[in-house]
């Protein structure tokens, strides 16, 4: 009866990860509407100056991941999600880590589409931040290690940038696949780290795209916001 009962506390602790881990996937899936799809981060510039090749478009994502937002989002995410953190303060330091107006409406309007989304479903309001804040708050109340959330939201980061490749170049759907295929090594490394890093680590050097950020807001034809 022990052993039993041992297995059986052991089924409902799965249980209840399991549907942790399920509603981090809904919230940070493309389906869920923050209104992803319309920002391309920049990339736009760089696709209408001739970045168009799936191996450029992977190095492109791979530095953004690395060195630019998305290295900077995993940081923040990763500090608020622990059980000390200031969000306000932590949302102020996101707003002026965006190196554009246009970045800096990118990261407001998905986050308080996110936080606003969350709260209707889950029944617990939450305030509009800056995405990777939004995120932070809304999944304290998830039984998941940090590494895990930060890993599903630089792929749900990564997987719209290669959508908006695959619908502007066009790619193949294929190709565009194949790229956040080839980013998951990287994916899982920068959550790694950012999950044991502090904030004397946040900073960002790609230049590329935060000047094609700029670049966006004068850009002639737009089809992307940012």
């Amino acid at each position: 009866m022990a052993k039993a009962a041992r297995w059986a506390m052991m089924g409902a602790m799965m249980g209840a990860m399991t549907t942790d881990l399920l509603t981090l996937v809904q919230w940070l899936s493309p389906a869920f509407p923050t209104g992803a799809f319309a920002y391309a981060h920049g990339l736009e510039v760089a696709m209408s100056t001739g970045l168009r090749s799936p191996a450029h478009l992977t190095r492109w994502i791979a530095d953004v991941l690395e060195h630019g937002a998305g290295r900077t989002d995993a940081l923040l995410l990763a500090q608020g999600l622990r059980a000390d953190a200031d969000h306000a303060a932590l949302d102020d330091l996101a707003c002026a880590m965006a190196p554009s107006r246009e970045r800096l409406a990118e990261t407001l309007a998905q986050g308080a589409a996110f936080a606003r989304t969350v709260g209707a479903i889950s029944g617990r309001p939450l305030p509009a931040r800056a995405l990777p804040v939004a995120v932070a708050e809304a999944s304290a109340m998830l039984d998941l290690a940090p590494a895990v959330v930060i890993g599903l939201y630089l792929h749900g980061f990564a997987a719209n940038l290669a959508s908006i490749a695959t619908r502007f170049v066009p790619l193949g759907q294929t190709a565009g696949q194949q790229i956040v295929a080839d980013l998951h090594p990287l994916i899982d490394r920068v959550a790694t780290w950012a999950a044991a890093a502090d904030l004397s680590h946040l900073g960002s050097f790609s230049l590329g795209a935060d000047m094609a950020s700029m670049a966006h807001e004068t850009l002639d034809v737009r089809l992307f916001k940012t």
